[in-house]
């Protein structure tokens, strides 16, 4: 793996990801995962799928507030088939993005939103030491 360039491109999504957070909620997982974004200085709107109520219910909530949505569930299997159920569910009436998800799950090494923040430390980390 070339650490540098994950490095890179990681950072420049990351960058992409805030700027369009000011305008566009994300939907996450969890409390731990909104945690982990606001570390990496996220600091728009975020919202939590795990709230006590059907799925169904939440997708209800999400299309009538919002036209948009980022989609960053993580890209284990469970995050794969929440993705889906939401993103099928809210067709023809909110537009998911789901680039994000798809980038880090190319281009890290760990499987959930939470592990992001350490993630990129490791990497710098290893870049650090990799450096004459």
């Amino acid at each position: 793996m070339d650490y540098k360039k994950s490095l890179e491109e990681t950072k420049k999504a990351l960058n992409e990801l805030r700027e369009e957070n000011k305008n566009i909620p994300i939907i996450v997982e969890g409390a731990k995962d909104i945690n982990a974004l606001r570390k990496l200085d996220i600091t728009g709107k975020i919202i939590r799928v795990n709230r006590g109520q059907s799925l169904s219910d939440f997708c209800d909530m999400i299309a009538r507030r919002y036209m948009a949505i980022i989609l960053l569930l993580d890209w284990d299997r469970k995050g794969g088939r929440l993705c889906f159920i939401i993103k099928k569910n809210l067709e023809g009436r909110v537009k998911c993005n789901t680039r994000y998800r798809e980038l880090f799950a190319k281009k890290s090494t760990i499987r959930t939103v939470e592990g992001l923040p350490s993630w990129l430390e490791t990497l710098e980390e290893k870049i650090d030491l990799d450096l004459p």
